[in-house]
């Protein structure tokens, strides 16, 4: 078993900023085809990579602040009283007459993802005011992350506010991605797909892993996480590069896969373990996650990933 060493302090409280979605999750029973419908079982949760990274890590024994936007609907009461029973602060600010973010997500048998989108103008045309406001409120030690859902705007008045040395980001798509570029230089940690990496860097899809976490770091962030689905995940910080195999999981839905990894490697961050074992404690959440329906798998705890 790792060294406890939340057993001596409790972990570092994280502000996750970003996005806060109702999931429509459709699981087919054959694969997806185009131009005709598919039977299949529909799900609805909470999500957003924001939501579902703040969720985790109350599951992980992490104090998380989830600061979003919302519409003045149902959808939005229901995910705020799902965040009140994870024991996730809610700081949202409900926008009257706009519908509350909605994500459509389509699975093959597999569990593979097949396509997705997103509905999420209630935050990109949000005023960076709400979350300047809110983000004087967070404890002067907590970290901070963000989502690439966030507008431009937002973000780089966030960084300006973020404590040093304690901001963490995650560039969610590559539509999305390069909306972190202004920012690289004040990130302690990024964290991106291999396609996301690529777009971000306006680099060839085929560039090697290395070669993108050397660029980013050349543009100033102190770490980098590269993943590539089942391929062994990819860290470079300053003097380090090293890959780590993930688990082998039995893959039911690679919903919310990703923001456990964030959101273990976060965990692990709060609890002032090193970056390497951190994200060993993250790729251990992606496989609960991985193994079960939705982004916030019940199984889910810290016990459950902090042992051999």
């Amino acid at each position: 078993m790792y060294s406890d060493r939340s057993q001596a302090s409790p972990p570092r409280p994280i502000a996750c900023f970003g996005a806060v979605h109702w999931d429509i999750i459709a699981h087919a029973d054959r694969p997806i085809l185009r131009d005709t419908s598919t039977p299949a079982h529909l799900d609805q949760k909470p999500g957003g990579v924001a939501t579902n990274v703040a969720r985790v890590l109350a599951r992980l024994g992490v104090p998380a602040t989830l600061v979003g936007v919302t519409g003045a609907d149902p959808a939005a009461a229901t995910i705020r009283a799902q965040l009140e029973r994870d024991g996730v602060e809610p700081r949202l600010l409900e926008r009257s007459g706009q519908a509350t973010g909605q994500y459509l997500a389509l699975h093959d048998p597999d569990g593979g993802l097949t396509a997705a989108c997103i509905d999420d103008k209630v935050l990109t045309s949000a005023s960076p005011d709400f979350f300047i406001e809110t983000a004087h409120q967070m404890p002067d030690d907590a970290l901070w992350f963000f989502d690439a859902n966030l507008p431009v705007a937002v973000l780089e008045e966030l960084t300006i506010l973020a404590p040093r040395a304690a901001l963490v980001a995650d560039a969610v798509s590559v539509a999305k991605a390069h909306r972190l570029e202004g920012i690289l230089s004040k990130l302690e940690l990024l964290l991106l797909n291999h396609a996301e990496a690529a777009a971000l860097l306006n680099a060839p899809p085929d560039t090697p892993a290395q070669n993108l976490s050397a660029d980013l770091l050349n543009r100033g962030v102190r770490a980098v996480v590269i993943t590539s689905g089942g391929e062994p995940l990819h860290m470079r910080s300053a003097g380090r590069v090293l890959d780590l195999t993930p688990p082998p999981a039995s893959v039911v839905d690679v919903t919310g896969a990703g923001d456990a990894l964030i959101a273990g490697t976060l965990a692990g961050l709060a609890r002032e373990y090193a970056l390497d074992v951190s994200l060993q404690f993250g790729q251990k959440a992606a496989v609960e996650t991985l193994q079960a329906s939705g982004a916030v798998a019940d199984t889910l705890t810290w016990s459950a990933i902090c042992s051999d």
